[in-house]
Parts: structure tokens; sequence; C-alpha cells
């Protein structure tokens, strides 16, 4: 028997899109083989459910994937051996006095507390979960399962924490912790740990209310002078937005941002030409995250409306093996998608350039390619909440992330269709 609490935040660099999440494990101290930017850094896509792998996890999860059956992108999960959860519950915890269940945010940017509990003899797992500010254990487990973990870890076993963020630059911050086998885990003394960062607009410092001078007819003609530079200057970054905007939810990114991660477009920033357009690679200015940014050209067959298609298209959709929109942005005619960067650049490179930057490809790369974009193909057939049919499915339009996973983009030709509806 063990017992283990923590506390804990996730601080994502958008409040509507996260990286991966966090995970308490207790097994084995070789992950010599897992991936630092995926499967909670715990696994890999070829030893994922084998039991030799004898390990034991409750994920605090920020993305779905149907890969692992995930029931949302906000949910807490008992893994043995695999990120296939054995349990899973959105997050949150359920009221001692009413009963009543209230979800918590995992990326809200706020700390909480979780208490893994786990008796050998009845051999159940209970997980709980409250926001710190509530300082109590709640009596009822958001989620529980029983599994003998005697016949799955092995000693010596070793606890602690692990985490992934793909590529979305999460913070993740563990504030203390305490473990103990045999009996309840120590309380945490909540008033001696740490604060996470503020997250937010800083709150503007009061101007003391003083006399000011009267103003002098200079003064009033430098400040007209000052707001008309302003307004040249604002001018040139001034943007387009239509009632259709609101409605759906990608990120929308400032045109000054995106003109200062490519520094102004320049060629020396320029990836190459995708579909219907140049694409450039680019450095958000806060966040450093880096973008490809794909610039539509006029003289493109795709205009508005299929641009629009793209962004509520590829806006709502989350999966591993699809290329992650990020974001849009529309000025003067200009239309601008915000993707994440695929630093090893598109499949095509490998299998027809024959060169010595871009290897050839052995076949396990070539089959976990495969796979990849057929998992992403599964998940807009059948599990997106619509049908989506891609329309353009080519080598060139198939990007390798940083571990060589292959990864969908360019639905500028997709349609979309009603489950059950005839194409």
């Amino acid at each position: 028997s063990f017992s283990a609490s923590f506390v804990f935040g996730i601080i994502p660099p958008y409040s509507d899109l996260s990286g991966h999440g966090i995970v308490f494990f207790v097994g084995k101290d070789n992950f010599s083989a897992a991936l630092p930017s995926q499967y909670l850094g715990l696994l890999n896509s070829a030893n994922n459910g084998n039991a030799t792998n004898q390990i034991f996890g409750v994920e605090l999860d920020t993305i779905q994937s149907t890969e692992f059956n995930d029931t949302n992108d906000n949910h807490v999960g008992i893994d043995v051996n695999s990120l296939k959860s054995v349990a899973a519950h959105s997050a949150g915890y359920y009221d001692d006095e009413t009963g009543a269940f209230n979800e918590l945010l995992l990326i809200s940017g706020k700390a909480m507390q979780v208490w893994v509990d786990y008796e050998s003899d009845s051999t159940q797992i209970s997980v709980f979960l409250a926001p710190l500010k509530n300082g109590a254990k709640p009596s009822t487990p958001l989620v529980s399962a029983k599994s003998n973990l005697s016949k799955v870890l092995v000693e010596p076993a070793y606890a602690g924490f692990s985490s992934s963020t793909g590529t979305v630059r999460s913070r993740h911050y563990l504030l203390g912790w305490s473990f103990a086998m045999d009996g309840p885990a120590p309380p945490i003394d909540i008033g001696s740990l740490p604060k996470l960062p503020f997250v937010g607009a800083k709150p503007r410092s009061k101007v003391p209310d003083i006399v000011l001078p009267i103003a002098t007819a200079a003064f009033v003609l430098g400040v007209v002078a000052v707001v008309i530079l302003l307004v040249r200057r604002r001018s040139r970054y001034a943007e387009v937005r239509e009632e259709w905007e609101v409605e759906f939810g990608p990120h929308r990114f400032t045109y000054k941002d995106l003109f200062r991660a490519t520094e102004g477009f320049k060629n020396k920033t320029l990836l190459g030409f995708g579909g219907f357009g140049r694409v450039y690679k680019g450095a958000l200015p806060k966040s450093k995250l880096e973008v490809a940014v794909k610039k539509v050209s006029h003289e493109s067959r795709q205009g508005i409306k299929e641009f629009v298609a793209e962004v509520v298209t590829i806006g709502r959709l989350r999966h591993r093996n699809l290329v992650q929109l990020l974001g849009y942005c529309r000025r003067k005619g200009e239309l601008l998608l915000v993707y994440d960067y695929m630093s090893n650049g598109s499949l095509d490179k490998y299998l027809y350039s024959g060169s010595k930057e871009k290897p050839a490809l052995d076949w396990a790369q070539r089959f976990r390619i495969i796979k990849g974009v057929a998992s992403g193909l599964l998940y807009i057939h059948e599990d997106f909440e619509q049908v989506i049919i891609h329309r353009d499915i080519k080598a060139s339009n198939v990007l390798l992330d940083a571990d060589m996973n292959g990864r969908l983009g360019d639905f500028g030709l997709a349609r979309l269709y009603d489950h059950g509806a005839d194409p």
C-alpha cells in the first residue's frame, strides 16, 4: 500500500491551447526509450501497453488522443503499463455537502492538489482532485479502479513525475509533494509552498490624485502630433474582422505579432510554397514558439470561402497526427494561417530528393509515418463531430515533426459532411 499527495499547476501559452500534461508514476528508473515530446515522457509508440513496462501512473492530461480513447482534453486517468487509462474522468471534484460535481480546468493556471491512495489488500486505487484553496481532501474520489499493482511493479520501484509539452510550450509546475508506504501521506504545508507565476495582464497602477498643471498650447499640439503618428503606425498593422470569426474558436493572432515573428516576411524566413501560398518560418515574440505562417497569395484559387473553411475545420481538430492550426489573421485582403512548425519538413523531400540532408527513410520509419497518417484519417473520418474529406492527400502534405511522426496538413480542399450523409 502507498499514498501520495502533490500540488501542481499548468500554465499554457494560450487560454484555450495547451501541450501534453503531467503524470505521477511509480515504476522503474530507466526511461531511455521514452519520447520526450509525447507519451507524457514515459513511453513510446512501440512499448505503449507492454506488460514489461512495469509502471503505474496517474495522468493529468490536457489533450484528447483517440489513440488512447481519451474522454476529452481535460481529464484525470489511471494508467497501468499504458497511456490507455483503465479508468478516467473529467477533471474536477465532488462537493462533500451537496455531492455535486464541480469541473476544474487543468490549464487554468491555478494551483490544484491531488491525492493518490492504493490499498494492497483490496487492490483499490483512488484518486482525488481539488483546488488548492479548498485545503481539504474530498471524501469522494474523482476516479477509482481495481488493479493488483504487486503484479505490475517490481523492486526497486521509484515514485516521481514526468511531463511532455509536444509542440505547444506549456509550463508545468510541481509546488510540493509527499509520499508514504503503508499509511497516509504526510499533509503538505500549503502556506510554505511557492506561488505560481502570475497569469494575465498586470493590474495598472493607480495614478495619484494630484493637481495637473494647465496644459499649454504647445503641449496640446505635441499630443496631437503624437496621436497622428500612432494612428499612422497602427494602420500599418490594421486587420479585418467579420462576424463569422466570433463564432469559431481558433486563436486569433495580431498581424503585428506575425510580422515581427517572420521578420517582416523576409525571404530568409521563407520555407517554400505550400498549398495555395507561401509558407514562412517564425518565432512568436512573447512565447518564442516556432510556427509556420502560410500567407495565401492573391493569385491563388483559394479565396475567402476556402480560407474560412480551413480555419473552421482545422481550428477544431485535436489529434497528434494532424498539423495543429494555432490561429489565423486577416489584413487588407491578406489571408494568414498559423501552424505548428514541423522541423523535419514534408515527407516528399525524404522520398524524392535523394540528398544527404534528407537521408532515405528506413522501413520502420516509413511504417510509423503511414500508421500515423492513417490514425489521423480515422479521426477525421469517424471520430470527429463531422466527417471531413481531405481530398488532397500526397507526400508534400504530410509533414514530419521533431520525432519523425507523420502529420497530415493543408486542409484547403477539405469538405465537411454530417455522419451518415452521402458525399
